[in-house]
């Protein structure tokens, strides 16, 4: 047994490092993100009223979308530094907090249903959520 899991430790050893795989996460989900922002500008109250939201909530998800998107490409560029660190980790939980309340607003039955049906949602929430807990200031 202890052949077969050396065996296995020597070939995961081997493996090629890609310590920029974060980019696979951090460049669609900013895309997303910057574009959905950039969408609601300019900030107008008749949009806020046709989702049922107070203008105070559209502005700030507006502009949270849009800055949460630019500080997750910020926060990957210097790796291994506390600033980054602190700028990926706020913007992972802006992006949980608004698609969080993108799944309120559309009143799904049950929580199976965001399962099932609103997998993009489900996500980008998930990814934000990674990138809140995930620690990229590893040294």
């Amino acid at each position: 047994m202890n052949t077969i899991i050396n065996t296995a430790e020597k070939f995961s050893n081997n493996l090629p490092k890609f310590n920029k795989a974060h980019w696979l996460l951090r460049i669609p989900l900013s895309i997303v993100f910057i574009q959905q922002g950039i969408n609601k500008f300019p900030v107008d109250i008749n949009d806020a009223e046709s989702f049922g939201l107070p203008y105070f909530i559209w502005f700030l998800v507006a502009w949270g979308e849009l800055f949460a998107g630019i500080g997750l490409l910020i926060g990957g560029l210097v790796e291994k530094h506390w600033f980054t660190d602190i700028v990926t980790r706020f913007s992972g939980i802006v992006m949980v907090g608004i698609i969080s309340g993108v799944i309120l607003i559309s009143k799904p039955d049950s929580f199976l249903d965001i399962l099932l049906y609103d997998n993009l949602h489900v996500f980008l929430y998930v990814v934000g959520l990674f990138l809140k807990l995930r620690n990229f200031f590893i040294t």
